[in-house]
């Protein structure tokens, strides 16, 4: 049964760590602004008036306003699910095109070394496709580690319904008290407290929002890590990090 070492922030044993991905263990140049404009073009042409959606706002949101306008217009149910599984299709695709450039933020590695160690379950709680989210887990050495992942191609809500996490813990055999979310967008904290779950946030290793600190600690955020060394100080562990290799110039 693992414990958080006297320096976590945490009071009681934590069993079970979920993690976003893209964001917070890796980095992937999605272009998320020509994912937006696919979904409004699509909403646009299955009947939401054009100018009602922004690009400005995140996929989600757009995706749950076009369905709300479509169903008040008297838009079919059946009509709605295949604008849902038109805009996955094109999300997909545009997310597979990213796979090559993508890449483990640094200390990901150490850190999930850390905690699978001392016996935590690890999981995934992602938005991205189950082609992607495997494909990038592959690609930058990650994939060991999660044992249990949920996607937007999972059956059931997605994120940032706090369903999705709850089921992905009753999979894991993991309690609520005894779980905690890690995420770098308020979406993700959002998804946690209404799931009853503590919730870690975490910058991107490029931060957009000058602001993003204070709203993921409005979000619910216990606390807001820079970086994984941040996380994991949080956590109590202490990842072992590679030694240069001989030769090497020492960092300055």
């Amino acid at each position: 049964m693992p414990d958080a070492e006297p320096s976590s922030i945490y009071l009681g044993p934590l069993l079970g760590v979920v993690f976003d991905l893209d964001g917070t263990l890796i980095e992937s140049s999605h272009d998320y602004l020509r994912m937006r404009r696919e979904v409004i073009r699509i909403a646009e042409s299955r009947g939401v008036i054009p100018g009602h959606l922004s690009v400005r706002d995140p996929i989600p949101t757009i995706l749950e306003r076009a369905l709300s306008e479509l169903s008040l217009g008297g838009v079919p149910e059946g009509d709605r699910f295949r604008f849902e599984g038109e805009v996955n299709e094109a999300i997909d695709k545009i997310e597979l095109e990213a796979l090559p450039r993508t890449k483990a933020r640094p200390g990901a590695i150490p850190l999930l070394k850390a905690l699978n160690e001392k016996g935590y379950r690890l999981a995934i709680l992602t938005r991205s496709s189950e082609a992607f989210c495997r494909g990038a887990l592959a690609r930058t050495g990650l994939k060991e580690f999660f044992p249990y992942l949920r996607t937007r191609s999972s059956p059931g809500p997605a994120k940032p319904s706090p369903e999705s996490l709850l089921l992905l813990l009753r999979q894991m055999g993991v309690s609520l008290d005894r779980a905690l979310y890690i995420g770098d967008h308020p979406f993700d904290g959002e998804c946690a407290t209404r799931a009853r779950v503590r919730f870690l946030g975490v910058l991107p290793p490029s931060p957009v929002e000058a602001d993003l600190a204070d709203r993921l600690a409005k979000a619910g955020a216990v606390r807001v890590a820079q970086d994984l060394g941040g996380v994991a100080e949080a956590l109590g562990v202490r990842p072992e990090v590679a030694a240069p290799a001989a030769g090497a110039a020492p960092q300055r």
